[in-house]
């Protein structure tokens, strides 16, 4: 029985006091075995020729100072929240990535290694990096506490941006579904028609955010090198 609008969002299915629904978060490892084939299918044929547009993007994107092989972690995130928002999309599927504790723990864990890395190895370079080219003498104390809060929020702006985006797709699909009851049948059609378009909707938003997460996070990699 649902309490409230967001308990349907709350992991409540457990046995012996063990939240269950974070198990669903595991179930894209299914899909691992596929790349295992000796003979590749269609499906992995596709999933490689969009492994490789993103790995020539992430690339140029990290430039020429970056290791060997970077470009696999942001191609992994990206496919873990890929993974993980379409698999929210069907029926009694608990969906990880509309908890801040995920999208948190992803953006924070990246943004750490990222500061860590760049204040230990390129700390000049961080330094540089507060003050932009051409700004005046009066003007530099105003600009580096502006870019230390900017830099400071960044985890949070991650996280929150999946996490509203994940939960705003879902309310509204709920919203409509739970008024179904007293619906006439001509606007039960409706109902049905403008169900399917949301769930086209939320599938381009779930390709969309797990692109802009990785594509950000590229992004304030290459800021540390």
């Amino acid at each position: 029985m649902m309490n409230n609008l967001f308990s349907i969002f709350d992991p409540t299915t457990n046995i012996f006091n063990l939240p269950l629904n974070w198990i669903s978060t595991l179930i894209g490892l299914m899909f691992i075995p596929y790349t295992f084939w000796l003979i590749p299918n269609r499906q992995f044929i596709f999933w490689n020729l969009i492994l490789n547009k993103l790995h020539n993007e992430f690339k140029m994107l990290l430039k020429i100072n970056s290791f060997k092989g970077s470009t696999f972690i942001f191609i992994s995130l990206f496919t873990f929240i890929l993974l993980n928002n379409f698999l929210g999309l069907f029926p009694y599927i608990f969906t990880s990535t509309s908890h801040i504790s995920i999208s948190l723990s992803i953006s924070l864990s990246l943004w750490l290694s990222f500061m860590l890395y760049g204040w230990i190895n390129n700390y000049q370079h961080m330094f540089i990096h507060m003050i932009p080219q051409g700004t005046p003498l009066i003007l530099m104390p105003f600009m580096v506490m502006i870019e230390t809060i900017s830099n400071i929020i960044r985890p949070s702006t991650l996280a929150v941006r999946l996490t509203a985006n994940m939960i705003a797709g879902h309310l509204l699909l709920t919203l409509l579904s739970s008024t179904s009851n007293n619906l006439s049948f001509f606007m039960l059609l409706i109902l049905i028609f403008t169900q399917i378009l949301l769930l086209i909707l939320e599938s381009a938003v779930a390709i969309i955010q797990a692109y802009v997460i990785s594509i950000l996070s590229t992004l304030y990699s290459s800021e540390v090198n």
